[in-house]
């Protein structure tokens, strides 16, 4: 990530976060982020999903919070520089929603 973090302003976030919602990303409640849960098939389609954006997360220089568990990966996207959403979650969720609609 060049350059200095900044988080969305509240007309960014009037403006994409309705979008985010109706793929089913949520605001997390008492924190500026977000959250979706994916459901899979099975371990290794989970995993295959998991690998595919901890690879690009990692060109991103962004490690998002998440959790697994068989089938099912829970993300949570935030700034740690900022303490809220930047341009690059909402970009990183559209990388990840791509990665969904291939499995």
């Amino acid at each position: 990530m060049a350059g200095k973090a900044q988080r969305l302003s509240d007309e960014e976030r009037d403006q994409l976060l309705p979008n985010l919602r109706a793929v089913g990303w949520n605001e997390l409640e008492g924190r500026d982020a977000i959250f979706r849960q994916f459901h899979f098939k099975d371990f290794i389609w989970a995993f295959g999903f998991m690998t595919r954006v901890a690879l690009q997360a990692e060109k991103l220089d962004y490690h998002p919070e998440w959790f697994s568990g068989y089938n099912k990966i829970h993300i949570t996207l935030s700034a740690c520089e900022c303490a809220g959403l930047l341009e690059w979650n909402v970009n990183l969720v559209s990388f990840i929603e791509q990665v969904v609609s291939m499995t």
